[in-house]
């Protein structure tokens, strides 16, 4: 059900997660409305991952509306290789948050998922209601049972005690303020990373992982941020909301919009010893599309934009 909106501009406002892409996106777009009370705190200043330090930081600031961004993630490389502590850390992260919120009344909360919590091989387009359906991808499904527990722990709180917590699964993301590890990193980032690198050491090759016919989906983060607000302000139910582009590109594709932008004059290689990991992930967004929203930045303009921030700022390689 569509409900009206809900924010005002003195509301005050707790975006966990406001360094990494996501939460910043967020930030950005909540200054950009003309709401200034936003709450924030450094991962030094507050670690989401002690029970007490999260309980006694809601007590004192009292948060009226959460937005919950904050989230250990990487690539299927860092995925693949740290499992046990993708899926701890998300979800004492989710746990504490979500439990602290309810125990301080917060009025509403936005989850910010994932599109991996869906089944390996989900029927295409992707709708809410495949999850739980079929198995996982393997190579990143700490992170999607971390996710899931999340969604599932929103859900049950609406259920059992009428809380106003929604969840959304973003599709792939990229923009602003992301982690451009070599090796951590997701598919856009670190191919922007690769191709630059390349490009100034005059390196003729550049690797791609796998065979470059995996299918994927990817949103502008700002497109996101956008869509969290609008659905804060605008929906309540129990169900999960897509957001994505409803657009779909394969990674070679991917590849060579990314040579252009980034000017690089060599050859690309596809490495297809290395796992493609999902074949094809694109979302239904019949759903977010009936409530009135829709993506805004096409491909080629969001990545020109991404490696705009690439060359304006220090190379991010962890948070």
């Amino acid at each position: 059900m569509i409900s009206k909106k809900i924010l005002n501009k003195d509301s005050k406002i707790y975006v966990a997660g406001h360094r990494g892409m996501v939460g910043s996106a967020i930030v950005r777009k909540l200054n950009s409305e003309g709401y200034n009370n936003i709450i924030i705190r450094t991962s030094k200043e507050l670690n989401l991952k002690r029970q007490s330090d999260v309980e006694n930081f809601f007590a004192e600031e009292n948060p009226e509306y959460v937005f919950l961004a904050a989230a250990k993630v990487g690539g299927i490389v860092a995925n693949n290789t740290y499992p046990a502590d993708f899926l701890y850390d998300n979800i004492i992260i989710e746990m504490n948050v979500i439990k602290s919120a309810f125990d301080n009344k917060v009025k509403k909360l936005v989850f910010l998922g994932s599109s991996c919590i869906y089944p390996r091989m989900a029927p295409q387009p992707i709708r809410e209601d495949s999850l739980l359906t079929g198995a996982l991808e393997p190579t990143n499904e700490a992170y999607a049972l971390a996710k899931i527990s999340g969604l599932k722990f929103c859900e049950y709180l609406n259920r059992q005690y009428g809380t106003d917590y929604i969840s959304v699964m973003p599709t792939n993301l990229y923009g602003p303020n992301d982690n451009y590890h070599s090796e951590n990193s997701h598919v856009i980032p670190g191919l922007i990373r690769r191709f630059h690198e390349a490009k100034i050491s005059g390196t003729k090759e550049v690797i791609v992982w796998g065979t470059g016919k995996a299918l994927r989906e990817f949103l502008y983060v700002d497109d996101l941020a956008d869509a969290c607000v609008y659905l804060m302000n605008t929906y309540s139910d129990n169900e999960t909301v897509n957001i994505g582009t409803g657009k779909e590109i394969s990674i070679a594709q991917l590849a060579e919009v990314i040579k252009n932008v980034i000017g690089y004059e060599g050859t690309i290689t596809f490495d297809t010893k290395k796992p493609d990991g999902t074949p094809r992930k694109l979302l239904d967004l019949s759903k977010l599309n009936k409530l009135g929203w829709n993506y805004k930045t096409e491909i080629e303009e969001g990545l020109k934009k991404s490696y705009d921030d690439f060359l304006s700022n220090e190379v991010r390689t962890e948070r």
